[in-house]
């Protein structure tokens, strides 16, 4: 395959989409091919003066520039949705650095992701080009949060369609509920704060005192405020500090030490503590891609893992994520979203009208049925995976990889799995040596979202 003028080996494609171009494949023969080419390198900061840095070399030629940029633009970009942050810094050549200047820039072809990262972090979105000899060193803050199981804890999960709690003392849910709410519709952040506290006073009520609270939330979370969350979506922005606040609000209330986690990283987590091991990749294929992952010291690294915007296809026909308009991303290969796309040409339409939660049952469906012909969209989805893999293996020192959500559930996630592992051992043998795949298990259910959740505060 020919990707850029580089020539890329690639064995296995998915069967319904055969110009798939993975990133994973191209980013390996990219290295290869400028081994003896400029060294160069990306940093990009974020919060805490933390530094992400990326040192490889490319081709350097006139030839080869197109692929240079693809290089390091994807570089660039899977490190803001991996690590976060709001200062890239192009180190080793200027042209480069200009290049990515330009284009992620207001007006430029990421704005959405300038944006984004400048409201998370409220600071202003800035590329800086530099000598390679000025390159700052790496620096992170991971934090060891999770794993506390003594005393009287509530753990919240707050969902865009239900939310969770749970009554846990010292380690054994005792009562839980699921009610369910419409965050994602209500413009009054008074709704959002009265539907938390409820759920705080209705897990109270079933233990003699509260000792922590521990919360798992969809969006991006510094120091327990929330940053950017799609459960606050209607929430007019004159009211964002209302929503930003909303957690540390109604713990405080109830008079309690509490933590604010990503959802994913909080999935991760339960993962660790059911596996009693770390390195652990969380990823839930659900309404989007959602990630989390916990390091070799059982830390939460305080990246953004945000990587339904990462990318994974190189192609010109990838599918357009409608949010950040950006091509090849992860929400249209590790999602429902996914599912839908492949679906047509697998002979399966939809009636007008159905909401993408409905046609994922539609397929599934299919499934159930016992139509072969649709299991082929649950392969091609375990192509994407496979490749993928080995991609966030550059990123994430991982040992175990733990797959959720509603498009890993009954035979899809079956063969999903099977062909993710088959494309590892056959295209990225030095990946699969060192990698587990695991389905959720009855003791993973066991340990299960809100007892990880609540287990986030340390007492005292």
């Amino acid at each position: 395959m020919n990707m850029f003028g580089l020539e890329v080996p690639v064995k296995n494609l998915p069967v319904l989409d055969q110009t798939f171009m993975p990133l994973s494949a191209f980013v390996r023969a990219f290295d290869k091919s400028a081994a003896n080419g400029k060294e160069i390198a990306v940093a990009v900061e974020r919060n805490g003066g933390c530094v992400a840095v990326r040192r490889f070399r490319i081709h350097g030629t006139p030839e080869m520039q197109q692929a240079d940029r693809v290089y390091v633009e994807r570089t660039v970009k899977m490190l803001l949705w991996a690590t976060g942050g709001f200062h890239v810094m192009i180190c080793g050549d200027e042209a480069m650095g200009q290049y990515i200047a330009d284009t992620y820039c207001k007006g430029g072809a990421r704005e959405f992701d300038v944006d984004f990262m400048a409201g998370v972090y409220e600071q202003p979105f800035v590329v800086e080009s530099l000598p390679l000899d000025k390159c700052p060193a790496e620096r992170s803050n991971p934090k060891a949060v999770g794993r506390h199981l003594e005393g009287c804890r509530i753990g919240f999960d707050a969902g865009g369609s239900d939310r969770k709690v749970s009554a846990v003392i010292d380690g054994v849910p005792v009562y839980s509920e699921e009610v369910v709410w419409y965050p994602k519709e209500n413009t009054d952040p008074q709704y959002h704060y009265d539907g938390i506290l409820a759920a705080f006073k209705s897990a109270a009520a079933h233990m003699p005192r509260v000792d922590a609270i521990g919360i798992s939330s969809a969006g991006v979370y510094i120091d327990n405020k929330a940053m950017v969350a799609s459960l606050f979506v209607k929430v007019p922005a004159d009211k964002k500090e209302l929503t930003k606040s909303i957690y540390i609000r109604a713990c405080e209330e109830m008079g309690a030490p509490y933590e604010v986690a990503n959802d994913g990283d909080v999935s991760a987590l339960a993962g660790a503590m059911s596996l009693e091991d770390n390195r652990v990749l969380g990823m839930a294929m659900g309404t989007s891609e959602a990630v989390g992952y916990v390091d070799k010291d059982g830390c939460i690294p305080g990246w953004l893992t945000e990587l339904a915007f990462a990318p994974v296809d190189l192609q010109e026909e990838a599918m357009v994520d409608e949010w950040s308009g950006d091509k090849g991303c992860g929400v249209k290969y590790f999602s429902q979203d996914s599912v839908i796309k492949l679906a047509p040409k697998a002979g399966i339409t939809f009636e007008d009208g159905l909401a993408p939660a409905q046609k994922l049952k539609v397929v599934q469906a299919e499934v159930e049925a016992g139509n072969e012909r649709v299991l082929d969209i649950y392969s091609s989805i375990g192509v994407y995976l496979g490749h993928q893999l080995a991609y966030y293996a550059e990123y994430y020192d991982m040992k175990h990889v733990l797959l959720l959500g509603r498009v890993m559930s009954g035979k899809g996630g079956d063969i999903i799995i099977a062909e993710a592992q088959r494309v590892l051992n056959e295209e990225y043998p030095d990946v699969a040596a060192g990698v587990i795949l695991h389905l959720p298990d009855e003791k993973i259910r066991r340990v299960g979202q809100s007892v990880a959740a609540a287990s986030l505060p340390a007492i005292g």
